[in-house]
């Protein structure tokens, strides 16, 4: 069951899951006024992870502000979820040929063309997901097939409870073949902002 805003009598209604054997796209997700947050994943709805907790929060607000703070002035521009990113395929940009809408918890993007009044739409160069309890190995695998495919530069996933982090590079061949682990004490570059470097200590600050 999912939770609907019902317009007319202003009210949350109950109503039954979307059907499972449709493949739904952006033109359908912008009609939806559901109460929960979702994301559509190659056609198909799933429910985003319950409320962060304050780890992943802490997380997020430190990366944010230093990507804020580096990026002033700048080309490039960072962005904090909910904030809907469009992943279009071989450049099918009209809302009915969307089959994918997720919003990551950080990322950047250098092109200002994909950014309009509704979100983001093609790929960003680094998106950042900061893993939660609630993440299945399922959601995991399913982004990280998502962000190759779209040719996400660079995918950072941090987890807050190892406290290291996970960067993959996307190699000239499309994949992310480059990967590269930090932890305790290590220095974080990006390849996508020259100069940037953060102490990985200074992101588990708590």
């Amino acid at each position: 069951m999912y939770t609907v805003f019902n317009e007319d009598e202003e009210r949350y209604d109950l109503v039954e899951e979307p059907d499972p054997s449709v493949d739904y796209t952006y033109a359908d997700y912008v009609k939806w006024k559901f109460k929960e947050r979702l994301e559509l994943i190659r056609g198909k709805i799933f429910r985003m992870s319950p409320a962060p907790n304050t780890a992943h929060q802490q997380i997020l607000m430190k990366i944010a502000n230093e990507f804020y703070n580096y990026l002033k002035g700048k080309s490039c521009g960072a962005f904090v979820a909910p904030f809907d990113v469009r992943l279009p395929v071989k450049n099918r940009k009209k809302d009915n040929e969307i089959y994918t809408v997720v919003q990551p918890d950080v990322f950047i993007v250098c092109d200002k063309t994909k950014i309009d009044a509704r979100g983001c739409c093609g790929a960003p160069d680094l998106v950042v997901e900061i893993l939660s309890p609630g993440n299945s190995k399922k959601e995991v695998r399913l982004k990280f097939e998502l962000y190759e495919e779209a040719e996400v530069k660079e995918y950072w996933i941090i987890n807050p409870h190892e406290e290291n982090l996970i960067v993959f590079i996307l190699n000239d061949k499309g994949k992310y073949g480059n990967v590269k682990m930090y932890a305790d004490g290590d220095a974080l570059t990006t390849t996508i902002l020259p100069g940037y470097s953060i102490n990985i200590n200074e992101i588990f600050i708590k």
